[in-house]
Formats: C-alpha cells, sequence, structure tokens
C-alpha cells in the first residue's frame, strides 16, 4: 500500500507563508475611513435647514460619503458665526447680510458657499399702532431694540439715514428677537426691528404698524458661510447641501401649507397662516456667491464703520468663495 505524500518540504510552506504575511500586512496598511461628522448651526428663522432637519433629506443625501450630521441651534447670527469661526460648527445656516461683515471684522476665516435672494419684505422696523411716532424722523431720542449685528441693525441704519438721522440719534437697546419681542410687548422700547417669523407673528398678535420695511433700504440676502479649511476639505459634501437646499427652496415654495404645518410647532406653534405669511415674505431662491454680487455687502460695511460700529475699515471682497 503506498505511503501518504507529506508535504513537509520547506518549499511547500514558504509561499503559504509569505502569502499570509503579505495578506495580513494589506489589511494592516489598507486605510480605514472614519465617518465623518458635519455639525451643522442654524437659527430659528433657517427655514430651509430646519426643512432639511426635520424630514431627514439631507441625512440620506449624505449617508453615501457616511456621513453624519448634528445641529446645533443658536440665538441669532453672530454668535452663530463666531461658533464658525472658532471650529465649533462645520457649516452656518442662512444668516443676514450684515453678519459676515462683522465676522470679516473680526478676521474670521469664512467662505461663503450659498445665497438666499433678496427678500427686502421679510424685515421691518414696527412701532405699537397708538405710538407717537409716526414716521422714521421722529425715532430721534427714541429707544429702538434690535439685534446687534443683524440685518435687521443695516435696515435700522440705512432708514435713519434716510430720515436724515444718524445712528446716535436714537438709543439702541441690543437684544436678541426672543427679549425685543418681550421689551416690544411691555413698552420698554419705542420700536423694533425684526424678521421673520418674528415679524409677521408680532403684526399679527399685536396692535402695530410698520415704520420701514427694506423696500429701497436693504435687499437683505442671506448667506450660508462654511470654514474656509472646510471648503477645501470637504467640497463634495457642500455639493450635496447646496444641492439639498437648493431643492428645499423649491418644494417650500410649491408646497407652502404643508412646508408651514412642518415649521409650526418648531417656531413655537405659530398658528399655520402666520408661518404662511412669514415665509411668502422669502424668497427661499438658493444661488450660488460670486464676488461681483458682494458690492452690497461693501456698502453694508461702509455703512458701519462710518456709524463707528466697526472696530475698521472691511473689504467686503476679501472673502473667499465657494463654486458649487
Amino acid at each position: 500500500m503506498p505511503k501518504p505524500i507529506k508535504h513537509t518540504q520547506p518549499g511547500y510552506r514558504r509561499p503559504l507563508l509569505a502569502g499570509l504575511l503579505a495578506a495580513l500586512v494589506l489589511c494592516i496598511a489598507l486605510p480605514v475611513e472614519a465617518q465623518q461628522t458635519l455639525r451643522i448651526g442654524y437659527q430659528k428663522s433657517s427655514t430651509l435647514i430646519t426643512l432639511l432637519k426635520t424630514r431627514g433629506t439631507l441625512e440620506k443625501a449624505l449617508a453615501p460619503q457616511d456621513v453624519t450630521v448634528t445641529w446645533h441651534e443658536f440665538p441669532s447670527g453672530l454668535p452663530l458665526l463666531e461658533a464658525l469661526n472658532v471650529g465649533n460648527v462645520d457649516i452656518s445656516a442662512d444668516v443676514a447680510d450684515t453678519v459676515p461683515i462683522f465676522a470679516q471684522a473680526a478676521q474670521a476665516k469664512l467662505t461663503y458657499f450659498a445665497q438666499e435672494a433678496a427678500s427686502p419684505s421679510a424685515q421691518a422696523i414696527i412701532v405699537h399702532k397708538n405710538s407717537p411716532v409716526q414716521q422714521l424722523s421722529d425715532l430721534k431720542g427714541k429707544k429702538v431694540a434690535v439685534t446687534k449685528a443683524a440685518g435687521s441693525h443695516y435696515l435700522l441704519i440705512a432708514a435713519l439715514k434716510k430720515a436724515g438721522l444718524a445712528f446716535s440719534d436714537i438709543q439702541p437697546a441690543y437684544l436678541s428677537p426672543a427679549d425685543g419681542r418681550a421689551a416690544f410687548e411691555n413698552n420698554k422700547v419705542d420700536a423694533w426691528v425684526t424678521w421673520e417669523p418674528f415679524l409677521t407673528s408680532a403684526q399679527r398678535q399685536l396692535p402695530t404698524r410698520t415704520l420701514a420695511d427694506g423696500k429701497e433700504l436693504s435687499s437683505y440676502k442671506r448667506y450660508y458661510l462654511t470654514g474656509t479649511n472646510y471648503a477645501k476639505d470637504h467640497p463634495q459634501v457642500l455639493s450635496v447641501v447646496y444641492e439639498q437646499l437648493h431643492s428645499a427652496g423649491i418644494w417650500l415654495k410649491a408646497n407652502p401649507r404643508e412646508a408651514a404645518q412642518v415649521l409650526s410647532p418648531l417656531w413655537g406653534n405659530l398658528d399655520i397662516e402666520t408661518v404662511e405669511i412669514a415665509n411668502s415674505h422669502r424668497t427661499y431662491q438658493i444661488q450660488p456667491v460670486t464676488h461681483e454680487q458682494l458690492d452690497e455687502q461693501q456698502h453694508i460695511a461702509d455703512a458701519f464703520f462710518a456709524a463707528g460700529l466697526l472696530p475698521k475699515a472691511v473689504d467686503a471682497q476679501a472673502v473667499e468663495v465657494w463654486k458649487p
């Protein structure tokens, strides 16, 4: 009976061991893609971002890139961009045109990556219906609630200039939207400058008059920003966010009632009609940003510097712009 062949020669073992070692080295050497987290900062008026968050559409769109999303709410635009500048968030949802100017003055390294087309009727200066203030010039010496560095801050400056007044002719009360509403409602201030949805909410719930909105004073664009390094390192993520914002804007305008039903509980249970009216004052048209379109940003920067509200002059063009 023939004996079984024993493959004990070194020549048989060496290729096997070499193959196993090679496979082990390959496994060790292969990079493991770590899951990314996109941190998005937003405020109550960040309508499109709020829709993406609530409907879960952005997470689904980013899943193929193995990117998860965390959401961080801020009371207004300035603290949001401060958080972006120090790296606490990666993307800022829409902030009013004024806010990036203050961020530039603080030497923040930010990049514009999208804008919402002008919505001048989405902010206004209001007074109580029985107020003795009948026109803008009557604001001289009056106490006006305004959120520092918000778009409404620039509207106030522009409106005062139109009336022949300087910003120093009034008493500014720098308040968040919630505190501004409380101060206005309790007659602690003579006027309030605010934006949507706070504006329509006040107009429908309180006896008010509108002294001026943004028409012929402030176009009120809203900008989406990111850190300059993030824009360079994650262009694919920004592309997805841009497309999702664009789609959300189209969806909202095509489905105003459904959008209002989604937003109502997130906006302090505002009634559906109030939410619809507030949304009708904004275009929600997402567009790319170009340096050529930053001319009004320069006017805003110059106005704040002339009023002594910026520590130094700002070149609005000296900023990075991401192109989709």
